[in-house]
């Protein structure tokens, strides 16, 4: 392929994992990743290492936006960055040791659960205007993770409460892990923790998520930087694309119900888990 079509093909691409991964707070790496290995036939190693890039990218764009309108938590985001960055700092060095096909499989389940996990939370999330119903946690009233952000779609205040703080930080290091290893930026797997396990509606959790998986990836980076699978003609088009999308994603969010959300998200895990499985298996 021509060269300066092959940049533009990789900005395009960039664009639409980015708009979409700002949206569901995933990084846009489900999208970079497989187009990069069975459109045009790059080494896995080397198309992680440019999802991880982009996965910044993504961050960069989209998370100034969603602070700037108050729906990010900060105080979650930082606290439970120490488990993911913990995490992704460990998937860097599991990348090289442990067999890919394993970890597709693996990874495709848990999509596929997470998956089902928030199906059967539709009715729950439906039912209730806001998420207060949690159970109290020691930890979220000791350093008040618990906000309030005002939903645009719904045209009112909406205030919540955050629970399992515990089973959140567990979860968030096996999130950076997989982020580390597989470079998908780990939001599959933040997001449903912060809205199932933690309690937090699901635009908080696509906007914290989008907060957070910037600095998962840059944890990671260094390593993939050091062991040379960063090729800069690929992943900088990809980045710049990337963050073109990712800006544009996150006007659109605060004008989404949060249904609507959840159900993309849904949407989008189980093509996800399909082609991890399928990656797994043949």
């Amino acid at each position: 392929m021509n060269p300066t079509l092959f940049t533009l093909t990789l900005c395009g691409i960039g664009l639409g994992a980015g708009a979409i991964g700002s949206l569901v707070g995933l990084g846009g790496g489900f999208i970079v990743v497989p187009a990069l290995t069975l459109l045009f036939g790059v080494n896995i190693r080397l198309a992680i290492g440019a999802s991880i890039i982009s996965v910044i990218a993504t961050s960069s764009g989209a998370a100034a936006a969603y602070v700037r309108e108050h729906i990010t938590n900060l105080r979650i985001g930082m606290f439970l960055e120490i488990a993911t960055t913990l995490g992704a700092i460990t998937g860097a060095y599991l990348a090289s040791i442990v067999e890919p096909r394993l970890l597709f499989v693996l990874f495709g389940v848990v999509l596929a659960y997470s998956a089902v996990a928030m199906v059967r939370g539709f009715k729950e999330h439906a039912a209730v205007a806001t998420v207060t119903q949690r159970a109290s946690d020691r930890i979220a009233d000791r350093l008040d993770l618990h906000d309030s952000y005002y939903d645009e779609a719904e045209q009112r205040d909406i205030s919540y409460s955050v629970s399992r703080t515990k089973v959140g930080l567990g979860l968030m290091y096996i999130a950076g892990t997989v982020s580390g290893l597989l470079g998908v930026g780990s939001g599959t797997l933040k997001v449903p923790a912060m809205d199932l396990a933690m309690g937090l509606p699901i635009k908080v959790s696509t906007a914290t998520s989008n907060f957070m998986i910037g600095v998962t990836a840059a944890a990671s980076a260094g390593v993939y930087f050091a062991r040379g699978d960063v090729q800069p003609t690929i992943a900088a088009p990809v980045a710049i694309g990337v963050l073109v999308g990712a800006l544009g994603g996150s006007r659109v969010l605060p004008r989404l119900r949060g249904q609507r959300v959840r159900q993309l998200f849904v949407v989008i895990l189980v093509l996800i888990s399909a082609d991890m499985l399928w990656k797994g298996v043949h």
